[in-house]
């Protein structure tokens, strides 16, 4: 059987939930490129023998250059039930961040409006309701200096693309090695987002799942675990 890397940290024949590395796709590119999609499709055909095309639904995405938790369904009726959650707000999404500035006030709530940039694949903030804009609602949470930069822990309301990087960076906190986004920080593998912890009902039983993703090597020197 070929060995196919991944981090699973949990998994039933209901759902996959994975740790992603950083600077891997979640899923939509060229068929020469890898994304962490297909490498859990064939984990899922190798792990259980499957024939044939293995079907696995992405419940969100994660940015290449960001870690960590990411839920995929492994039935058609899984996935069914866990985007009626996405989209009733019911899923609880924990982002770890280190980024650059003085983040004050310690703690608060960002909304806004972003629109895509096609030509230059990145998104603008906004004010207002501009044609073709989306609005954006998260909460944050100062967790403590690190020598890497300041720690915030954000609640998303919303999942926007590209949304935690543009609006912190809005407020003058760019993501630390988010270039894209006005960092002039470097950071050894990606940026220095994190999907921390992601607590979501199970599409078959009544009870919650709580997951939380390890924090990869990248972040070492920020000394946090």
């Amino acid at each position: 059987m070929p060995k196919v890397d991944l981090a699973v940290l949990y998994e039933d024949n209901h759902v996959l939930v994975l740790n992603k590395p950083a600077g891997l796709p979640t899923m939509g590119v060229a068929a020469d490129q890898e994304s962490l999609l297909e490498r859990a499709r064939q984990y899922i055909k190798h792990r259980y023998q499957k024939p044939g095309n293995v079907y696995l639904g992405a419940m969100s995405r994660l940015d290449a250059p960001v870690s960590g938790v990411l839920l995929f369904a492994r039935t058609s009726k899984a996935a069914a039930r866990l985007t009626a959650q996405f989209v009733a707000h019911t899923v609880d999404k924990t982002y770890w961040a280190i980024v650059a500035g003085e983040v004050a006030p310690a703690s608060g709530r960002l909304v806004g409006f972003v629109k895509k940039d096609e030509r230059h694949r990145k998104m603008h903030w906004t004010a207002t309701a501009q044609d073709g804009a989306q609005e954006a609602r998260l909460n944050y949470q100062v967790k403590k200096s690190t020598p890497l930069g300041t720690l915030v822990e954000v609640m998303l309301e919303t999942g926007r693309k590209h949304q935690i990087r543009l609006q912190l960076a809005h407020e003058g906190w760019p993501v630390v090695g988010d270039r894209k986004y006005g960092s002039r920080a470097e950071f050894p593998l990606g940026i220095a987002l994190h999907s921390r912890r992601l607590v979501f009902t199970h599409p078959t039983r009544d009870d919650r799942i709580e997951v939380v993703a390890p924090l990869p090597a990248s972040w070492a020197k920020a000394r946090l675990e």
